[in-house]
């Protein structure tokens, strides 16, 4: 059993009845605030899911679908994406560097 938790720890998400989530079906899973630091997510189904200030630093996205899905405010630090599908991801926004 995999239960995904929030950043803080303290209140679970999603419980799932399996022990992988490479190739899982998360799609339209509700993930916002969710801790997936250093989650192998390969080749997951990511479909529409609400990953909105997600802690996704360093995960393993390599091949997942991740059509539609919300990572506004996500932290995609280290994260690898190699083969994955953004088609209508809404993707983080980083601020403008200052020349000031």
């Amino acid at each position: 059993m995999i239960a995904i938790f929030d950043k803080k720890g303290f209140d679970a998400l999603l419980t799932l009845e399996m022990n992988t989530l490479v190739n899982a079906d998360l799609s339209g899973a509700k993930l916002e605030n969710a801790n997936l630091v250093q989650v192998d997510l390969s080749g997951a189904n990511l479909t529409n899911a609400n990953l909105k200030n997600a802690d996704l630093r360093l995960a393993n996205l390599s091949g997942a679908n991740l059509s539609g899905a919300n990572l506004m405010g996500a932290d995609l630090s280290g994260a690898l994406l190699d083969n994955a599908n953004l088609k209508g991801t809404l993707l983080p926004v980083q601020a403008p560097l200052s020349t000031s």
